[in-house]
């Protein structure tokens, strides 16, 4: 559980510098792309991938080229359905979209169905539902509703369909989770870089040193974030539900947490029974 925690920890790090970024005026968009360079070099000097000795042919193209795409998209879509749908509704997509790896779990990777963790994620997810619209009143964009509707299944399915992607790729034994990592993060390098060329020359907007700047800290944390998820894969191969609840069901914790002490975030008793379920689920999944 060590590696969740990690994992955890450096995924509410990310939001954090957004939130920091976005209150500081700093283009968001511009920050999201920055972070993949750092990335990939991080992995390649750090962790240094064994690049020679891979069997091409071998490799799962299709999932390493599926995360590419979802990772840097994902970014693109929670932004437009804030902007669309408001926060609310994406908040609720995004800590909702559990259910899908954890349907994964038991119906694609045949994990044993016990008691303890059936009720450890009935928890789990009782504690998103008291944890989601912690704030009212947000804008919500007057566009046509069918967009309203769009963004946020985007953001739950897609959300979802990373978690299992990781999963898979983690379970890649043949290939060193490390080399898969670098190739991932240099394909969504690349597709970041043509988004940014979208940001500057279609939207129209400057380019900012200052995005540069929180993009490379950002992508620090990110590579971190990945990292310790995959990790924990690896090291709870029999397990995925609990690096999918722990991993999750931290976050909203973690972040809850952040929120209340350093963004003086109010929270209602409804949400801090959220955040004490949260805490009991995952001490059931993982101990009992």
């Amino acid at each position: 559980m060590i590696f969740v925690l990690l994992s955890v920890i450096c995924s509410v790090t990310v939001a954090v510098l957004l939130k920091l970024a976005k209150q500081n005026g700093v283009e968001t968009k511009q920050v999201i792309v920055w972070n993949y360079p750092m990335a990939v070099a991080l992995t390649y000097f750090v962790l240094q991938p064994n690049l020679k000795s891979l069997v091409w042919d071998a490799m799962p193209m299709t999932l390493y080229m599926s995360l590419a795409i979802l990772l840097p998209g994902m970014f693109v879509f929670i932004a437009l359905s804030i902007r669309y749908s408001g926060l609310v509704k994406t908040e609720i997509a995004q800590r909702l979209s559990l259910f899908i790896p954890l349907l994964a779990s038991f119906f694609f990777f045949h994990e044993k169905m016990e008691g303890h963790k059936m009720l450890g994620i009935a928890l789990g997810l009782l504690a998103i539902l008291c944890s989601i619209g912690w704030q009212k009143n947000q804008h919500v964009s007057s566009a046509d509703s069918r967009y309203k509707a769009l963004y946020p299944l985007l953001v739950f399915i897609g959300m979802g369909i990373i978690d299992i992607l990781f999963k898979q790729v983690a379970l890649h034994v043949d290939i060193p989770y490390i080399s898969s990592l670098f190739i991932i993060f240099v394909m969504a390098m690349s597709i970041a870089m043509v988004l940014l060329l979208y940001f500057l020359f279609v939207e129209k907007q400057r380019f900012s040193r200052q995005a540069m700047g929180y993009g490379l800290v950002l992508g620090v944390f990110n590579f971190c974030n990945i990292l310790f998820y995959m990790k924990a894969h690896r090291a709870l191969p029999e397990n995925p539900s609990v690096v999918f609840t722990g991993m999750n069901i931290g976050v909203i914790s973690l972040g809850a947490l952040i929120g209340v002490l350093f963004f003086k975030e109010r929270l209602s008793l409804l949400n801090y029974l959220g955040i004490a379920l949260s805490i009991v689920s995952v001490l059931i999944i993982a101990y009992l």
